[in-house]
């Protein structure tokens, strides 16, 4: 079994659900408190050991590149200075974080479609794929409860939570039946199902780990995809379903929408109240502001 080296990022998206914040700056930009977005993903894909990862962006995400790359004129302006070697320390690993690459998505076709643009970065291994929009804070990384189950099972796997029934319509709904505590053998998906259609309560929310045969899938899809029309994962997923190569993990961790507003609010308030910085004062600064509303 080879372990799980490489991840995939999309980061394709317009960002509509956030205009006019995502006109300029790309969505994955957007802060939590004093990070971008994508970084959290960056370093959840480290911290379950992948060493290289790449990031399907398209015109007009060139800031995501400078983000992860170094920043020699804010270092310089930096260095040796009193009380600024936190700030250092933290410019520059972002850019030693891992071997990150990149590649455009040239025509947006869907997330079928950015997967498979990296088809050549993952040759014939198994990979982790992190949505570009999904923020998902956790002891235990996301991406490491996958890869393990990954390992046990030598087959793909998704991340999964329950959710409402109005909300399962918007992403997808997975047949199930259990394997053992968290994990579930995977035997259909449909995306955004009618009300008839509702399999169970499952939707995949943000993380895969996938074998490299999908890609042969993903090409399939992706020729056969009438002209103007999206191709989803979520078809590749299904026929690894059926042919009883895909397991889902309930997860263990708060994911946050950061292509919804709310999300993006819920997430900066949630991980303020946690930093050791501004914890305590952003605490006593809501105990206050609720009093006023």
């Amino acid at each position: 079994m080879q372990k799980v080296k490489k991840a995939i990022i999309p980061a394709a998206g317009l960002g509509t659900r956030v205009l006019p914040a995502s006109k300029a700056v790309p969505k994955e930009m957007l802060n939590i408190v004093d990070k971008p977005a994508i970084q959290y993903l960056v370093e959840e894909a480290v911290a379950a050991g992948i060493e290289d990862i790449l990031i399907i962006t398209n015109r007009g995400k060139g800031v995501i590149e400078d983000h992860f790359d170094h920043a020699y004129e804010l270092e310089r302006n930096l260095e040796g200075k009193p009380g600024k070697e936190p700030m250092l320390r933290a410019v520059k690993e972002i850019a030693e974080l891992a071997n990150v690459y990149f590649v455009r998505q040239k025509v947006t076709k869907g997330l079928g479609h950015a997967i498979l643009c990296g088809k050549s970065f993952v040759g014939n291994e198994p990979f982790a794929v992190l949505y570009g929009d999904d923020v998902i804070i956790s002891d235990d990384p996301v991406t490491s409860q996958l890869v393990r189950t990954y390992e046990e099972y030598g087959c793909g796997t998704v991340g999964v939570k329950e959710v409402s029934r109005e909300a399962v319509k918007k992403y997808c709904t997975l047949d199930v039946t259990p394997l053992r505590d968290n994990v579930m053998r995977v035997h259909n998906i449909i995306e955004k199902p009618t009300e008839e259609q509702i399999l169970s309560l499952y939707a995949i929310l943000g993380r895969v780990v996938l074998p490299p045969e999908v890609f042969g899938m993903l090409e399939e899809g992706v020729a056969n995809c009438p002209a103007g029309e999206e191709f989803f994962l979520t078809d590749a997923l299904a026929a690894l379903g059926k042919a009883g190569k895909l397991t889902a993990v309930d997860f263990v961790g708060k994911r946050y929408d950061m292509g919804n507003k709310l999300g993006i609010m819920m997430a900066n308030c949630e991980v303020a109240l946690a930093h050791p910085e501004i914890g305590a004062d952003f605490k006593a600064y809501l105990k206050e502001l609720v009093k006023t509303f």
